[in-house]
Order: structure tokens, then C-alpha cells, then sequence
């Protein structure tokens, strides 16, 4: 009998369990904001989304008024507006 990871029925069996070792793909989600205009507001905003759960990457262009937002899952749009808006700025929409 030879040793094979393809079972009788031609399904693949290497004893491990699907999605055991697999790690989701990050999510990019890309906001316009509007109000920003220096280095400063830059750190602001990269501190505050920063800070939120599940994030894990914040990037800033004050030139193109917008702000990327890399997270463990799809972001809750309305608490991005939230932060943004604390931090004195409007989250216009996602682009």
C-alpha cells in the first residue's frame, strides 16, 4: 500500500484541518477626510484610528484628503467617523 495524502475518493488528506493555519487577509479601506492640512494633523489621526481594535495600519495623505486604514477585519465605518470627528476632523466617505 503506498503512502499517499489523496484519499479514496481524490480529496487531499494531509491531516491538518482547513483553515487551521491560515490567517486572514488584513482589509484597506480608504476614507476621504476633510479638514486636514499639516504633519500635525497627520499624527492626530494615525494615533487616534491607531489606537482602535483590530487596526493595524494607518496611513495619511493630507494632500489627497485621505486616510487608509489597514484592519484585522471590515472596519466599522461609523466608529472611524467617530475617532475622526473627536480628533476635529469629517470623515466624508470611503473612496
Amino acid at each position: 500500500m503506498s503512502s499517499s495524502c489523496c484519499s479514496p475518493d481524490g480529496h487531499c488528506s494531509t491531516g491538518t484541518v482547513a483553515g487551521a493555519t491560515a490567517t486572514a487577509e488584513p482589509v484597506t479601506t480608504a476614507y476621504a477626510v476633510s479638514g486636514m492640512s499639516c504633519g500635525h494633523c497627520k499624527a492626530t489621526l494615525t494615533k487616534a484610528i491607531g489606537e482602535l481594535d483590530g487596526v493595524t495600519g494607518v496611513e495619511v495623505d493630507v494632500a489627497a484628503g485621505r486616510v487608509t486604514v489597514t484592519s484585522a477585519a471590515e472596519p466599522d465605518d461609523a466608529l472611524i467617523a467617530g475617532v475622526v470627528d473627536e480628533a476635529g476632523y469629517e470623515l466624508t466617505g470611503r473612496v
